[in-house]
């Protein structure tokens, strides 16, 4: 076989994440995929991180910037929190990933490890979907200076301490005032995190072709306060009146202590992740069968 894909990097969750999810790879499971790519005619390399974690010392391992530049194509094991650390770590080097579900959900790595091999064959001789996501680009302004500077694939949420009551926000959009909030939080979702917690807490599904996000806010006081959807060229800004105790993350993975007055500036980030999906994947037919929603006729 000549494969599409010549220098493949096999990425897996490697140690358990904070926020509950999927179980670390196991070392076997990602030899087994490995040999597969071999036997597929790819060159295959590690995440150094997983190898030291794993102790697959029979392959090379490289640094995530290494990848990004010498790798065509990037195969992660593990849930979605996985895919969504290497999506944004390799988004400024164009690498396609491809995601294999050793999670719960899998919204975004959605080749089932049982059996993975049906539908990974034809993927690396060249017959796929490619779906482009939308980043956002984040920072924390404390007086003016940058104090926190993070790209998210999901969302970017704005939280009020575990122990304190509602936060106060001010919300603006280019540079215009919209409203003052006072919320147990707000997300601003990219289409991609629609289906995450801004999914939970009442906002929309948005299609991942829409060049927008949401804004939805988290308890609000007043229920005039709705989900909201912004063209994704705006630039949001939320300003936090009042102090609680209140953080910022990114994608729940990348933490940011808030402190009265600091602006959190939310734009949409100049790269975007590359996905690579079987033949004929729709994402309507994940829609349905990840919601559990009547197969139908």
């Amino acid at each position: 076989m000549n494969p599409t894909f010549r220098r493949v990097a096999l990425f897996g969750k490697y140690q358990p994440s904070a926020f509950g999810g999927s179980t670390p790879t196991p070392p076997g499971a990602l030899r087994e995929i490995a040999q597969f790519l071999i036997r597929q005619g790819c060159e295959v390399v590690l995440d150094r991180q997983v190898q030291a974690s794993t102790g697959l010392t029979e392959f090379e391992a490289l640094d995530v910037q290494a990848i990004g530049e010498q790798c065509d194509l990037a195969l992660v094991v593990g849930g979605d929190g996985t895919m969504l650390g290497i999506g944004r770590q390799l988004a400024p080097y164009g690498v396609p990933l491809i995601g294999i579900n050793q999670g719960r959900l899998g919204f975004i790595t959605d080749i089932p490890i049982d059996g993975y091999q049906a539908a990974l064959a034809p993927m690396l001789a060249g017959a796929y979907e490619e779906d482009h996501r939308s980043l956002m680009h984040a920072r924390v302004l404390r007086d003016g200076a940058c104090v926190f500077d993070a790209r998210a694939m999901n969302d970017v949420v704005v939280n009020r301490g575990a122990t304190s009551g509602m936060v106060e926000l001010r919300i603006e959009i280019d540079g215009h005032f919209v409203s003052n909030q006072r919320c147990d939080g707000l997300i601003i979702a990219t289409p991609t995190g629609s289906t995450a917690y801004a999914l939970s807490a009442g906002g929309p599904l948005m299609h991942p072709s829409i060049p927008g996000w949401v804004l939805v806010p988290i308890a609000p006081h007043t229920l005039s306060n709705r989900p909201l959807v912004l063209a994704d060229p705006a630039e949001v800004a939320i300003e936090l009146v009042s102090e609680r105790d209140a953080s910022a993350n990114f994608d729940m993975q990348s933490l940011a202590a808030l402190q009265q007055g600091d602006r959190i500036t939310v734009r949409r980030s100049q790269h975007c992740v590359r996905f690579l999906h079987p033949k004929g994947w729709h994402y309507f037919d994940t829609l349905r069968v990840k919601l559990h929603w009547n197969g139908g006729a």
